[in-house]
């Protein structure tokens, strides 16, 4: 399946939400690629979408942060219109991680 993950995390100016904001980014960027400065493009089976998920849900201050994860119809490149500089990079299939 197709998605698409951004996220917003408070307080990036403390300590603890810099770190908050690695751990997503990190989590991310190992399920997906980096199409902005925090939004991810993932092409995911059931099982590694319900991993990240969880992964997310461990890092995140539930009362802070939001994480929304769109779930994309098709194909994501033939849903994606780019204004400007686009950040090259192919999906391919599903990863198994």
């Amino acid at each position: 399946m197709d998605l698409v993950v951004a996220y917003d995390i408070a307080n990036t100016d403390t300590s603890a939400g810099a770190a908050r904001l690695r751990r997503v980014a990190d989590i991310c960027s190992s399920y997906g690629e980096r199409a902005q400065q925090s939004v991810f493009e993932c092409r995911l089976t059931l099982e590694s979408h319900a991993r990240m998920i969880g992964e997310l849900y461990d890092v995140i201050d539930l009362n802070l942060d939001s994480v929304i994860i769109y779930r994309v119809n098709g194909d994501l490149h033939d849903s994606r219109t780019v204004i400007g500089i686009d950040r090259p990079h192919r999906l391919g299939d599903a990863w198994i991680l």
